[in-house]
């Protein structure tokens, strides 16, 4: 990165249009799985022992359908402390998310990351910055896919915010530690060449509890409500490494023009994905899941916030034997999704 770039917005800028792979390979384990499921509240068999996995054809335990946000908030942090090294991590937001899957993760997979930074914008004072990370597995095959943007308050220079998670956000990601790593290396990041990778969903029998001909569009989704304490920020904040202090400080929270501390977008995503795996009967049945955020849930100290998810059937291929669903998730009165949707393969 070239070290006379004068703004967040001129780092971003000239990232587009390049890969970089983390050197290092990401090892799936079996009771990370375990802690994620967990803190997503799903009980699915398939998560937690050999038995329940093995029911839906596995031979080892896999993980809910947002796990790969782990790897990924790895490459994230990479990003910013090598890269993005000026922004302000207490700005910095998931404007939407969109997942591919070839097939769900497994505990022993051993996983090579790589980013593509497609495209950044600055909208008013946003900079919209859209990556795709890619995840392959130890024989080379394309596994699992997310393309996402990311929105960040413009503007060069230090501000009372910056300075404000710098003094509570974790030890090494304080804006002058990600400068002077900068500085001293280039991360665990290396870039590479290469066109975008295809994620092709793998072929499979689902285990869903209804088939094709079973739906038709326009049919509901049971609702299902799912509530949220601070105690449930705290464990997804260590369980994935988001260090974002928005979702743990309200000072810091208030500082960034929230009302106080809000939860972090994938876990209202993978809330949202627990629900419809839930209702399909079968975790690896997902093949595209897709969110765009509509706003933040606010989790006050000492009452739980509460999300209501609901489902309409969208469209029926019966020819593929796959089913589109809108999601619908809505948080103490307020709609969180603005737009959601996935595609289930079913028997």
């Amino acid at each position: 990165m070239d070290t006379l770039t004068r703004t967040p917005a001129d780092q971003a800028r000239r990232l587009v249009g390049h890969r970089y792979r983390l050197t290092d390979h990401y090892e799936v384990g079996r009771e990370k799985i375990r802690e994620f499921a967990r803190a997503l509240q799903d009980p699915h068999p398939a998560y937690h022992n050999e038995l329940g996995a093995a029911e839906l054809g596995f031979d080892a335990l896999i993980a809910p359908p947002t796990f790969a946000t782990l790897p990924w908030m790895r490459v994230q942090e990479e990003v910013f402390s090598t890269h993005l090294y000026d922004y302000d991590l207490g700005q910095v937001l998931q404007a939407d998310q969109m997942l591919e899957f070839a097939r769900p993760l497994t505990a022993g997979d051993e996983l090579t990351a790589d980013v593509y930074f497609q495209s950044f914008r600055q909208v008013r004072d946003l900079d919209l910055l859209t990556t795709k990370n890619v995840l392959t597995d130890r024989h080379g095959v394309p596994v699992q896919a997310g393309t996402t943007t990311l929105v960040a308050r413009a503007g060069g220079g230090r501000s009372d915010l910056a300075d404000l998670v710098d003094g509570i956000i974790m030890n090494g990601l304080a804006t002058a530690d990600r400068r002077a790593r900068h500085a001293r290396d280039a991360g665990a990041l290396l870039p590479v060449s290469g066109d975008a990778i295809t994620v092709t969903p793998r072929v499979r029998r689902p285990r869903t509890a209804c088939t094709a001909a079973d739906l038709a569009p326009g049919e509901q989704l049971p609702t299902r409500t799912v509530q949220l304490t601070r105690g449930d920020l705290a464990n997804f904040a260590g369980v994935s490494g988001d260090a974002n202090p928005i979702h743990f400080s309200d000072e810091v929270a208030r500082a960034a023009g929230l009302p106080s501390v809000v939860a972090h977008g994938m876990l209202t995503m993978g809330l949202g994905a627990a629900y419809l795996t839930g209702w399909a009967g079968d975790p690896a049945a997902l093949t595209r899941y897709g969110v765009r955020f509509a706003g933040t849930l606010p989790v006050s100290n000492g009452t739980p916030s509460s999300i209501e998810f609901g489902g309409t059937v969208k469209s029926v291929d019966p020819v593929q034997r796959t089913a589109t669903i809108a999601l619908t998730a809505t948080g103490n009165g307020r709609k969180l999704f603005s737009r959601a949707t996935a595609v289930i393969a079913l028997r």
